[in-house]
């Protein structure tokens, strides 16, 4: 009895296994490689399929010999014809598209683009404007010689487009040393940029909020010009700005002169997507026309790497915050170092 019971769930497991092979979708590539799993997408040049034994893969579509998939999907060809339907290999490196509205025989480089059914066309997606969001948080803490905490909370809300990028950010910091306070800082801002021509853009920006430490009741920086995208790739883009701003800072300190004029706006912003992290430097320059001498001048770079769960990230980074003529007894750089959680979501 246990002889059979054995032989019958031997054979069951069998049958299981031998079902989920064949309810697989093959790739098969030119260099005679057979891949089985679940074919994400085709995007005219990858194909993205997700596998039980090696997560997901990206396979060059020009290096493919045939696709075979047991669902159908929406298939967008080069010339622009759509169809749904099953992919199948034929003879002669061919592709057969089999579908209720009927039959289509192509080749796999012809595959422009796929979706799943009910999905919407990744061209039309790619034309719409989206929003994407990001909170960060750390929290630090030091007893002993010394008694330190501090709290710095920042958020950011980016909508794009295919030819504009609207963002609304702020953050908070607060640090207390030995019972001081040594940081105590709010800002918020929105950023508006149009690529109108190519690589070609203008902008418009406005920044506002206080830094106690600094004595710094209020400031703000409004500022509007033309950029440029030195480099611009899907993962890596560098873009100049140049402008002009008007720049305010009202001290507490009524000995200090407050700062209220028009200028210059200089910027440099740089992004770099590498497989698993991702690498951000921005660069701010602003002086004023009554003196070049008087400016401030704003650094961030940081490096970001993803967690376990990928809306969650890890950044390490560096700020210079350097002001020309600072308030009385305030020095003219601030520099520092910070290590945040990321939540990203859409």
């Amino acid at each position: 009895m246990i002889t059979r019971l054995t032989s019958l769930l031997s054979l069951g497991a069998a049958v299981c296994f031998s079902t989920g092979l064949a309810l697989a979708d093959v790739v098969e590539t030119k260099s005679g490689a057979r891949l089985s799993g679940k074919i994400v997408k085709i995007d005219g040049s990858t194909i993205t399929l997700e596998t039980d034994y090696a997560g997901t893969l990206a396979i060059k579509q020009s290096e493919v010999a045939s696709v075979k998939t047991d669902a159908p999907l929406n298939v967008r060809l080069a010339a622009g014809t759509v169809l749904q339907g099953t992919l199948a290999p034929i003879a002669a490196g061919g592709l057969q598209i089999s579908g209720t509205d009927g039959t289509i025989t192509t080749s796999v480089d012809k595959v422009a683009a796929t979706w799943a059914p009910g999905g919407t066309d990744p061209a039309i997606v790619a034309l719409q404007r989206s929003w994407a969001y990001e909170a960060a948080v750390d929290i630090t803490g030091k007893t002993g010689n010394k008694e330190q905490s501090g709290v710095a909370m920042g958020f950011r809300a980016v909508l794009a487009g295919v030819s504009d990028t609207l963002q609304f950010y702020s953050a908070y910091d607060r640090q207390i040393s030995d019972g001081q306070k040594s940081a105590d800082q709010f800002k918020a801002g929105i950023d508006y940029q149009n690529n109108f021509s190519g690589r070609k853009s203008w902008y418009v920006r406005d920044e506002g909020g206080f830094d106690r430490i600094k004595d710094i009741d209020i400031y703000n920086v409004a500022a509007f010009g033309l950029g440029y995208d030195f480099i611009k790739t899907p993962k890596q883009t560098l873009t100049g700005r140049a402008g002009v701003s008007y720049r305010y800072e009202g001290y507490g300190n009524p000995l200090t002169e407050d700062v209220s004029g028009a200028g210059l706006d200089f910027g440099l912003n740089h992004r770099y997507e590498m497989a698993n992290s991702l690498l951000v430097n921005r660069l701010s320059f602003v002086p004023t026309f009554e003196d070049f001498g008087v400016f401030r001048f704003v650094h961030e770079s940081y490096y970001e790497l993803p967690l376990a769960n990928p809306s969650w990230k890890l950044r390490l980074g560096v700020m210079n915050d350097y002001n020309s003529e600072p308030g009385r007894g305030v020095d003219k750089l601030d520099t520092s170092y910070f290590t945040r959680l990321v939540l990203n979501w859409k």
